[in-house]
């Protein structure tokens, strides 16, 4: 009976001290708000797909004749007066498309012919051309047709035309005129007077043998009725103020541009057809 006692007293002892114990608090919708949100994992975005390159146009079938322009870099600013020590020049880089002009031309000489290619050429390999190591005797890597066989091996062209400046004497003087550009010429700044001037040379070469290819009277005919002209050519005629002061302004000067491509036009088209002839 005493064992029955005791352990019933142990029951209610363990009963009373589980009921005694807090509870957990329940877990509420609001306390889950709380709780920070886990970030979503970001989605990698799509890789764009390489755009294709379009090919480049490639010309194909025969080249009848390779053009090969090498006049429009730089522009001579020319001043002269009494003496020797009045004298003036510069060179002032310019980009007015003259190269681009050339070969205009000569695709209008010869009706917009699909034979007749522009041959593009390396920075800087006509270099020895425009400045030889000596005057009287020229190096044979110095001649035009050397140089024009040293990058056109590709193009297979039946001939090349290739059209450059010189030096030459203003008539009646000895001043030196520089390739194409404008020169200003008087005393003080009253009895002065400005003209512009193209010097260009074409030279037309064989695409097979590198040849040069004779036209001694190409062009007579127009040089020989320019001659008799009783005025001056207005072509060549520039008011001073158009002239450029300092010469640095030339570059920018948009009237200047304009009369020296109509000036370059203008000897381009009474030049080319002598040279375009076929044999």
């Amino acid at each position: 009976m005493i064992r029955i006692a005791v352990s019933l007293v142990a029951l209610l002892s363990m009963f009373g001290s589980a009921v005694a114990q807090t509870p957990p608090a329940p877990t509420t919708p609001s306390a889950q708000a709380a709780a920070p949100a886990k970030p979503a994992p970001k989605k990698a975005a799509p890789k764009a797909k390489p755009v294709a390159k379009q090919p480049a146009a490639v010309e194909s079938g025969p080249c009848r004749l390779g053009v090969i322009s090498v006049i429009g870099e730089r522009y001579s600013v020319q001043k002269f007066g009494l003496t020797i020590f009045e004298n003036e020049a510069s060179e002032v880089p310019i980009d007015w498309g003259l190269d681009d002009l050339v070969f205009a031309r000569v695709r209008a000489a010869t009706s917009n012919d699909p034979a007749v290619r522009r041959i593009a050429y390396p920075k800087g390999v006509f270099e020895p051309f425009y400045n030889p190591k000596t005057i009287l005797i020229r190096d044979p890597g110095e001649r035009l047709p050397v140089i024009v066989r040293s990058f056109t091996a590709n193009a297979n062209c039946q001939r090349y035309l290739v059209a450059t400046t010189f030096k030459a004497e203003l008539p009646n003087t000895h001043m030196m005129l520089n390739g194409i550009g404008t020169f200003n010429q008087g005393i003080g700044g009253i009895l002065r007077h400005s003209h512009l001037f193209a010097n260009i040379a074409i030279t037309l070469i064989d695409g097979r043998s590198y040849e040069e290819i004779k036209r001694p009277f190409a062009n007579f005919g127009a040089n020989f009725a320019a001659g008799l002209r009783l005025t001056e050519d207005p072509l060549n005629k520039l008011d001073n103020s158009l002239f450029p002061d300092p010469p640095a302004a030339a570059a920018a000067n948009t009237a200047l541009r304009e009369r020296t491509r109509a000036l370059l036009a203008d000897r381009l088209d009474r030049g080319l057809p002598g040279y375009l002839k076929e044999d």
